[in-house]
């Protein structure tokens, strides 16, 4: 497990350490995957290939903090990919709506008001529409899952998102300082 660990930590290290002009000037266009390795040599890796990395440790990871059989884990991983996917389409959508808010706001004394109004009801579509699809899917989950392991997996989620924002926080440092940055 301590393997696992660092690996994920030196994966979440490399993907923000890395040059990412490049990719966060495609915008939200995605690439092919890049290997660990490649990222190694300091090629560019996009914020979505780092959380591709993270998810596919939560899965490994899962197996041993739920205490799935080997019946359940080959359903669970199919369903935990569909909750992870419903996310991050939620995401990636929302901030497509917001960027464009923020693109109308953007330096307008008097912004125009159908276009934020538009935005804003876009905002709360797609808010009310992918509430719906997150829920079905851990609804999903949960079917796999017994009581016991429906609970241990809502700690195991919150353990993975905080472990997840602290791996980025270091990584973020550990950038700074490898560019004489100082650290707060």
């Amino acid at each position: 497990m301590r393997v696992q660990v660092s690996l994920a930590a030196t994966l979440i290290a490399i993907a923000c350490a890395a040059p990412l002009g490049a990719a966060q000037q495609r915008g939200a266009q995605e690439r092919p995957a890049q290997s660990p390795a490649a990222a190694a040599e300091g090629a560019p890796i996009t914020p979505a290939e780092v959380q591709r990395m993270f998810d596919a440790y939560t899965l490994v990871e899962a197996q041993e903090a739920l205490s799935l059989s080997e019946a359940q884990y080959g359903r669970f991983v199919q369903k935990l990919k569909a909750l992870q996917d419903a996310r991050r389409r939620h995401q990636q959508a929302r901030s497509r709506i917001l960027a464009d808010m923020r693109k109308a706001m953007n330096g307008q004394a008097t912004p125009d008001e159908a276009v934020l109004r538009d935005r804003l009801k876009a905002l709360r579509d797609e808010d009310d529409r992918s509430s719906g699809e997150i829920r079905q899917a851990g609804d999903a989950v949960d079917e796999v899952l017994d009581v016991p392991q429906q609970a241990r997996f809502r700690l195991f989620e919150e353990r993975m998102e905080a472990k997840k924002l602290e791996l980025l926080l270091r990584a973020r440092q550990n950038a700074r300082q490898g560019r004489g940055g100082k650290t707060p």
